[in-house]
């Protein structure tokens, strides 16, 4: 097979980690490998470095549940021992179901890495890394892609991954005093705050602004396993609002029995196809539903499914939703605790909650070929209930986090969609929502940090001019399989709707639009050949759950999959 001369990775983190993984493992290797990273390190991307945490904060994973990597995560540690964390400063005390320090996992990938490079160059492959160097533009002429980087330096190569990670940019944080677009890096939070502070989100990045705050302006004191907290002398005003559209807490980690983040969890490409042929050219979410959630949870679950067997995404939704509803969120986050903590302790699965994070992660891939009915009900009713559901948060940010609760340091608000908040003209922000009586808030915080997570980036706002002006990347559309339905969106907000002469209506969703490859398409909805999107903020629209690093490995292999049949199909016209 003839092998791609060079591959440009724009981005240095874990999606290149996983992709130079399956490269080698498709023993697809081009003559000549870039790597271009704007950090000085490579595989620990944000999350997993100085960029994303502090030793407070911890990863949702734990050893047993890591991708296939070349050293098992316990024989990284016994050739490096963490002496920062005694649960992981000696490999004979590691328990491989506890979950990690965000930046010992980072020093972990970044070890990988490292292997997988040196593997690579010891079968041929010539390979340049450029740390601490950001790329502003890319652009393709011809067969080749021109890489241009902030040093003013330009690259040509003729295939481009580009595995760029988490994106935050600042609309306001820097120009008013008190207010923040992300809670990274942490390390830009120094002082002490001794006034309330306005969060907004409850997700994992909301947990990650409370864990900050809280060890900045206090200490957590653990006995028995339980956790107090008391604010510093100089911190006493200090206190924490979470507001949330929902009022969710996320759900708790659970004893798993075992990784179902497989291929064999997804659609394949010829059954995907085959189902398009036989159902008007759409894969149905209903379908899917039936396929990835309610068949295998009746294998792990029969009483619990035939609860729910009859019920529709909607209905089922609704059920799951409604304990949410009736209890305090504080008081239903404690009871989900000791729900968790059983699971643990007698190495038993929650299986709906097992079977609900396999689903979410095997829609991934059949949702591009959804109608665009399905992909807004799957907005509107099942990712509300999946977000929550697969976070997964360490059962230690849980004591943390009701420390602080019976503390009075930390509370709860559910605002509706109507809420806003604005930058105050002299310090921080105004939250307006409606209270539970219905009455208007105007809420001043001298200290505001959005923490709703990773947002998609929009086609006008992809960094890389030159890819948006010659075409070879274009907006994710998908078709509305009843017309009627598309007019009516069309009628109620047409930004969003695009109409097709004479009566073919699209849903725009957010981000890039791409194929089962992970490759670009361009205006026309063809390929882009040679260029292949894994950027977590590009591709959000067409993948419902697109983090984790379960994600990053399954993707790096399609797309290491797609280099290698293209190679070939080069040399079979060659």
């Amino acid at each position: 097979m003839k092998k791609p001369d060079s591959i440009a990775i724009i981005g240095g983190g874990p999606a290149a980690l996983f992709a130079v993984k399956h490269l080698i493992s498709e023993q697809t290797l081009p003559d000549l490998l870039y790597i271009f990273e704007r950090s000085n390190r490579l595989g620990a991307g944000m999350p997993y470095s100085e960029r994303g945490a502090c030793h407070e904060h911890v990863a949702n994973v734990s050893a047993n549940e890591l991708p296939h990597l070349p050293e098992t995560f316990t024989e990284y540690i016994m050739r490096k021992p963490y002496s920062e964390d005694p649960d992981f400063s000696d490999y004979k005390n590691i328990n491989e179901y506890q979950v990690i320090p965000r930046l010992l996992l980072g020093n972990y990938m970044e070890e990988q890495f490292k292997l997988l490079l040196n593997q690579a160059r010891k079968m041929g492959t010539e390979i340049k890394v450029h740390k601490e160097t950001p790329v502003t533009d890319i652009y393709k002429k011809e067969d080749n892609f021109h890489i241009i980087t902030e040093k003013g330096d330009e690259f040509i190569c003729s295939r481009v991954i580009l595995c760029t990670g988490h994106h935050w940019p600042k609309k306001n944080e820097e120009k008013v005093k008190g207010w923040y677009d992300s809670p990274y890096p942490p390390s830009k939070f120094t002082g002490i705050t001794n006034h309330p502070v306005a969060i907004r989100g409850t997700s994992l990045t909301a947990v990650d602004a409370v864990k900050t705050l809280a060890h900045l302006n206090g200490t957590f004191t653990q006995q028995n396993n339980e956790y107090t907290y008391t604010p510093h002398e100089e911190s006493k005003n200090f206190s924490m609002t979470l507001f949330s559209k929902r009022g969710y807490l996320p759900a708790l980690r659970f004893h798993s029995e075992g990784s179902p983040y497989s291929e064999g969890w997804i659609m394949s490409q010829d059954e995907i196809y085959e189902y398009k042929q036989n159902n008007g050219g759409f894969v149905d979410l209903d379908y899917i539903f039936e396929r990835n959630f309610k068949k295998p949870l009746q294998k792990k679950n029969e009483q619990f499914y035939n609860e729910i067997k009859d019920l529709s995404i909607e209905e089922f939704v609704e059920k799951m939703l409604s304990l949410r509803d009736e209890l305090d969120s504080f008081e239903l986050f404690k009871a989900e605790y000791r729900e968790a903590q059983k699971s643990i302790e007698r190495h038993q699965t929650i299986a709906w909650k097992e079977m609900l994070a396999a689903f979410s992660y095997a829609i991934n891939y059949p949702a591009k070929h959804f109608s665009a009915e399905d992909m807004m009900r799957m907005r509107k009713t099942l990712l509300p209930l999946i977000s929550v559901i697969i976070a997964s948060l360490p059962q230690s940010s849980y004591r943390e986090i009701i420390a602080l609760y019976n503390a009075g340091i930390i509370d709860l608000i559910s605002v509706d969609e109507d809420s806003r908040v604005e930058p105050d003209e002299n310090e921080g922000a105004v939250y307006h929502y409606n209270d539970d009586e219905g009455n208007k808030k105007a809420q001043h915080y001298r200290l505001y940090i959005d923490a709703i997570g990773q947002q998609p980036i929009q086609f006008n706002d992809i960094p890389f001019e030159g890819l948006r002006k010659d075409g070879s990347i274009s907006s994710g559309y998908l078709r509305f399989k009843d017309k009627n339905k598309g007019a009516e969106a069309f009628e109620k907000d047409s930004s969003h709707i695009l109409k097709i002469e004479p009566d073919y209506f699209y849903l725009r969703v957010d981000g890039l639009n791409i194929n089962d490859h992970f490759q670009a398409l361009d205006y026309y909805g063809e390929a882009t050949e040679n260029l292949y999107i894994m950027a977590v903020p590009y591709i959000a629209g067409l993948n419902p759950d697109y983090s984790g690093l379960d994600f990053c490995d399954t993707a790096g292999k399609r797309v290491a999959l797609a280099i290698k049949q293209s190679s070939e199909a080069n040399q079979l016209v060659s």
